[in-house]
């Protein structure tokens, strides 16, 4: 399964076997997860066999079960801290789908487990991906008309179309997928609308334009 493959197959995720990670797994994660430390110089951080942060009243309020391994997404505190978080994250999230293992964002159902991650000083944790193997594969979920979230004089690109929809199939807070391209000649920015976690979304959305479009924002 390749990255475009991944970003199709992947639906959110709340209910899990418990299963341990196999050490293969494990293995791929952790140097996905190294290379985007140094890249972004983030703090990200897998957490394996931990189930005390998806065992409380949000947790089952929010229809997780099962969760034992998750992801925890650190960073310094800066204004791009949570943009930098979706964009690393999501690409940790399809890596996971490449491996047959599932995955959900989880901005608030769950417990900080202090002992579970390291931040340091000045980081602070910003969201957590739950992985693990899903007792189902999720399901799609409803999506926005490529011309709701452009903004484009002319007839779109083979290669802007293309970003764009991959880009909708990103998952988003709630799904509220408040966000837009721009396209002016051939230059494309793109910005986040108003709403819960909708720079973190813009980080998600980012990094899916960019491999449906394979260009670099």
């Amino acid at each position: 399964m390749n990255k475009i493959e991944a970003m199709k197959a992947r639906h959110s995720v709340r209910q899990y076997t418990g299963q341990p990670l196999g050490k293969e797994e494990i293995q791929a994660l952790q140097k996905e997860i190294d290379a985007c430390n140094r890249e972004s110089g983030l703090h990200i951080q897998l957490v394996t066999n931990e189930p005390k942060a998806f065992d409380g009243f949000m947790a089952h309020y929010g229809k997780f079960s099962g969760v034992t391994n998750y992801i925890v997404m650190v960073g310094k505190k800066e204004p791009s801290l949570d943009e930098k978080c979706g964009y690393y994250g999501e690409r940790l999230v399809l890596l996971a789908q490449q491996l047959g293992l599932n995955t959900c964002w989880v901005a608030m159902t769950y417990k900080k487990i202090r002992t579970a991650f390291q931040a340091g000083s000045g980081e602070k944790l910003c969201v957590v991906i739950a992985v693990g193997y899903g007792k189902n594969q999720g399901t799609p979920h409803k999506s926005k008309a490529v011309g709701e979230v452009v903004k484009a004089d002319g007839e779109l690109p083979d290669w802007f179309q293309k970003g764009v929809e991959a880009a909708l199939l990103a998952p988003t807070a709630m799904n509220q997928q408040k966000f837009q391209f721009i396209l002016n000649g051939s230059q494309v920015s793109a910005k986040a609308g108003y709403g819960f976690y909708t720079k973190l979304d813009l980080g998600i959305v980012k990094y899916h334009f960019e491999l449906g479009s394979g260009r670099k924002i």
